[in-house]
């Protein structure tokens, strides 16, 4: 059973790079990462851009920044991705561990990887999609992203296995090297947002994988 997964995998992640190839995705750094990927929840990246440069030109795309700053000017800042308050929060909550734990995000960069994750999801509102997405794009860690977009297309190709066994799975077929995580992830993304989110399942040609 177990082979027999990792080889489904295995297609899905050649398909999708015969496919897309490389991609140039989400290159901010560590601070615009983290705050990005609170700002993502439940919302477009279009609207995630707009806000991150409304913080960049009120000086506050920063974890050092977000900590000192008025919630309200955050929330004004943030409104177009949506819930606004409750990510104002988020940001907060965010921004306290990183300067009350650490001080820096440099400080907290020297940490393992494992610990850094355990942490980020006691934050209110990080759970393990956020905390890897950060860890992995925004702290260059080999920790695969498992979203709603892995879970469905895993589902297509008959790979109905919950999040954290399928996140074991990918990191177990794949080159330890975040570099290849965050394209792997990025080719997912992709195609589920030319296929899935606009409900193309009948041109979906990753079910012929199936099998």
């Amino acid at each position: 059973m177990l082979a027999s997964s990792s080889a489904r995998i295995l297609r899905i992640i050649r398909y999708l790079e015969k496919k897309y190839g490389m991609l140039d995705w989400w290159q901010g750094n560590t601070d615009e990462v983290m705050i990005g990927a609170i700002l993502t929840q439940q919302t477009r990246w279009e609207n995630v851009k707009r806000a991150l440069a409304a913080l960049k030109e009120q000086g506050l795309c920063s974890m050092e920044a977000i900590f000192s700053a008025d919630p309200e000017i955050l929330e004004q800042a943030i409104r177009c991705t949506g819930f606004y308050r409750i990510k104002t929060q988020r940001l907060k909550s965010l921004a306290a561990h990183v300067m009350c734990s650490y001080g820096s995000i440099e400080l907290m960069a020297d940490e393992p990887t494992d610990k850094i994750r355990e942490q980020l999801i006691g934050v209110n509102g990080i759970g393990e999609e956020t905390a890897d997405s950060i860890l992995c794009y925004g702290f260059q860690r080999p920790s695969f992203i498992i979203d709603a977009y892995t879970e469905r297309i895993c589902q297509c190709v008959g790979l109905g296995i919950k999040r954290a066994p399928l996140k074991v799975l990918f990191e177990a077929v794949l080159p330890h090297d975040p570099m290849i995580y965050r394209q792997v992830h990025a080719h997912i993304v992709e195609y589920a947002k030319e296929y899935c989110v606009k409900k193309r399942c009948g041109e979906c040609t990753l079910v012929s994988l199936n099998g």
